[in-house]
């Protein structure tokens, strides 16, 4: 794939990593809001039931997508707009270090949460697409379950942290830089 001739400022993304963009975005807000939904219900609930293996199903699905993404951004390279100069640098910084930490935790993220379920003594490993179980690699142990589930639940804190900071930044683009000179919102949309 050969560079783009010019590259201006107001690039967009290609659509499929605009598209891919929201779907994700979706996917990983409905996560969140469901696992902070299902931790305090009991194990006997009924919502419960429907709700972790809905949870851990769509946890992978947004794992997978992940791996699209990074194979989407790898492809496009060449065609992906550039930082927009009229931001400080500490802004540039700021954006280049959430973005990171974003990709970084939608991959780690579901790991962990994979990990929480496969070492569960008694789980019942996590299903996809609800076809079959994913393979169990790790050993059923209380220590590694309390591990697993640690991590999972404080990278999904960050990575809610970084979502906060990602729409919050492109919208005080949006609507509080002047004349829209750094509106990094219409690249994606």
């Amino acid at each position: 794939m050969t560079a783009h001739p010019s590259m201006p400022g107001d690039m967009k993304y290609p659509l499929a990593i605009r598209l891919l963009h929201v779907f994700r975005a979706v996917l990983i807000i409905g996560l969140i809001a469901s696992g902070l939904i299902m931790v305090g219900r009991a194990e006997d609930d009924a919502l419960a039931a429907v709700m972790y293996p809905t949870h851990k199903q769509f946890g992978v699905l947004v794992w997978l997508l992940a791996l699209v993404h990074l194979a989407l951004r790898w492809h496009y390279r060449s065609f992906l707009p550039h930082p927009v100069e009229t931001l400080g640098i500490w802004e540039r910084r700021l954006a280049h270090g959430v973005h990171r930490l974003l990709i970084v935790l939608t991959l780690i993220t579901p790991l962990m949460g994979y990990g929480m379920s496969t070492s569960l003594p008694g789980g019942d490993g996590v299903p996809f697409l609800s076809l079959a179980r994913l393979p169990e690699f790790l050993p059923k142990s209380d220590a590694a379950f309390s591990i697993f589930q640690a991590l999972h639940k404080y990278s999904a804190y960050v990575l809610l942290v970084c979502i906060v900071l990602h729409v919050a930044g492109a919208l005080k683009h949006r609507l509080l830089d002047p004349h829209g000179q750094s509106d990094v919102l219409a690249r994606m949309f």
